[in-house]
């Protein structure tokens, strides 16, 4: 079938001209790779590898997914129309030409667009739906993905991801596109002033609001150097801005703040690999700097490098998460500034450590599945109902949102709060580490980790299915030896435990599979919602740091053994 849907393509009149030689020099496991299936929206929107076919991102898989869009707000009515909607994109290649070709589709369906001048971070973008009043948004970025990369993200009239309740409403209006290649942007003269172009006014708005969730501006910032990372991307100016302007002591890693979409000065763009931090780590060396931060290229994550006793200490999401909510959380009270019944958002798949933290300071937590949206979903809620107060969301893979001017995980935001905690620590003769290190005493020792198992193309995807369909009927009773207590299965929506079987309610059915340990540790297995792997989340405890890592050691090996 892919043979048909590869020669359509090739001898299509309406197909980009750039794509022709790309598609004549394919060979036949490339033609089926690229055609095989139609790309669809994961956990964080449509994302993929860059080029021809109908499994990649290029401009008609785009053109086809905003037919799909603008169809979904044509039907919500002249009002959503006229609302419009908000554009961003960031440094990768095609980002430019993929937002403004997706603004003039939208266009020809009479529908309004803002469109950022140039690149923006995706929290901005986030603010800029709520800046407007616009029905929805549109964010192209293949996030913290490799160059070979790009996608597109669709957003609320709140500024949230679409939860998959809203976002299948536009897959179905996808999936009923017949031919991507019939689509064209070509908006009459009257709809061309349907798009706006955006810039300063909305990023003086957005500077302000991150400058506003600062809890100490007066800390003694002269004793703290930051070296600073956008790895190219999207963050270079607005953290060096809200730098700036509240006074702190940084230095930029000048090689990586040019918008380069090939990433030329970086092993990998994607702050939960240590390669993004080995420019940072010379710098840090070289200045004699307290931390490091790093932000992925949309700049919705944020890495941590702390230096502790003479040597540099990278911190997991987990871990940055945990000192974040110690910090957060320790000046609301001193300053009784904490709300009635405040809550805290994290993921099922979200170390225990900053739950037993929320614990100790009376702030409730409530568990997502995977992916910003669903803590978007439950500030509304909240907002709405005024039930319980928003203090806090958080994810381990580097991304936290501290308050909900936005609404999606905010990379300037986290920089501003770690580097104040960073002062604030230090002048009680702290680093961040042993901010850490004190929680782990208190509260446990916990090891937060994960592990993915890579497996690209279409044999790839098979074999990620084979893996949880035969985890999910294995009925597993021990993991290293260690009794399986309980079993959740995210997608079947039941819990095994002491033999019974119940249930599973609260969450949009997911490929999710998590295992309860008798130890009080707990296992995580799913595909990736955005790159071609499957992921294994760890959260072991133990009776101190050295034990937690040879317990964990152990899990991985016979996480390892299990699914060969």
């Amino acid at each position: 079938m892919y043979k048909d849907v590869y020669e359509k393509w090739l001898h299509h009149p309406n197909l980009d001209p750039s794509y022709k030689e790309v598609l004549e020099n394919m060979d036949e496991k490339e033609k089926s790779d690229a055609f095989y299936t139609t790309i669809e929206f994961g956990t964080a929107g449509m994302r993929g590898l860059l080029g021809p076919g109908t499994n990649r991102i290029n401009i008609h898989t785009i053109r086809k997914a905003n037919v799909g869009f603008a169809e979904y707000i044509v039907a919500h009515g002249k009002e959503a129309m006229e609302r419009g909607v908000a554009i961003g994109y960031d440094n990768r290649h095609m980002s430019y030409e993929f937002a403004m070709d997706s603004a003039k589709v939208l266009a020809t369906f009479n529908i309004r667009s803002y469109v950022f001048e140039s690149l923006r971070p995706t929290p901005e973008l986030s603010f800029a739906v709520r800046h407007f009043n616009c029905f929805g948004g549109i964010m192209v970025t293949a996030s913290h993905n490799p160059k070979e990369y790009n996608g597109y993200k669709l957003y609320d009239e709140k500024g949230c991801q679409l939860v998959p309740a809203l976002a299948q409403q536009v897959i179905d209006r996808v999936n009923a596109v017949e031919d991507e290649l019939a689509i064209t942007a070509n908006p009459s003269a009257d709809q061309e002033k349907l798009i706006t172009v955006i810039g300063k006014d909305v990023d003086e708005e957005y500077y302000e609001n991150v400058l506003s969730i600062q809890l100490n501006p007066n800390v003694n910032k002269d004793n703290v150097k930051i070296i600073f990372t956008p790895e190219h991307g999207t963050a270079n100016i607005p953290v060096k801005e809200v730098y700036t302007r509240a006074g702190y002591h940084f230095v930029a890693v000048e090689e990586q703040c040019t918008p380069d979409p090939d990433f030329s000065n970086t092993p990998t763009p994607n702050p939960e690999e240590k390669g993004a931090y080995d420019l940072a780590l010379e710098y840090a060396k070289r200045e004699d700097a307290d931390i490091i931060l790093v932000c992925d290229p949309d700049a919705d994550r944020m890495g941590v490098g702390v230096k502790h006793e003479g040597e540099w200490h990278l911190l997991t999401g987990n871990q940055s998460g945990a000192v974040l909510i110690e910090y957060i959380f320790s000046q609301l009270i001193d300053k009784d500034r904490m709300p009635n019944n405040p809550v805290m958002f994290n993921t099922v798949v979200t170390g225990d450590l900053g739950e037993k933290i929320a614990d100790k300071y009376g702030v409730a937590t409530e568990k997502t599945l995977t992916g910003f949206k669903f803590i978007g979903e439950k500030v509304a809620k909240y907002e709405k109902t005024n039930e319980k107060q928003y203090v806090f969301g958080y994810e381990e893979s580097y991304g936290s949102l501290i308050k909900p001017f936005v609404r999606d995980k905010d990379a300037p935001q986290a920089c501003l709060m770690l580097a104040e905690a960073a002062c604030y620590y230090k002048e009680k003769g702290k680093t961040l580490v042993d901010v850490l290190y004190d929680l782990y005493a208190e509260l446990g020792y916990y090891e937060e980790s994960q592990t993915s198992l890579k497996l690209a193309g279409q044999e790839g995807a098979a074999r990620i299915q084979e893996i949880l369909a035969t985890l999910r009927t294995s009925n597993v009773e021990a993991i290293n030896g260690v009794k399986v207590t309980r079993f959740e299965d995210y997608k079947e929506c039941r819990i095994v435990e002491d033999g019974k079987e119940s249930e599973l309610t609260g969450f949009t059915k997911s490929d999710v599979l998590k295992y309860y340990l008798e130890d009080g540790s707990w296992i995580a297995i799913r595909p990736s919602g955005t790159e071609p792997k499957c992921k294994f989340y760890y959260c072991v405890k133990g009776t101190s740091l050295e034990d937690a890592h040879s317990k964990t050691l152990a899990y991985q090996k016979a996480m390892d053994e299990m699914i060969k």
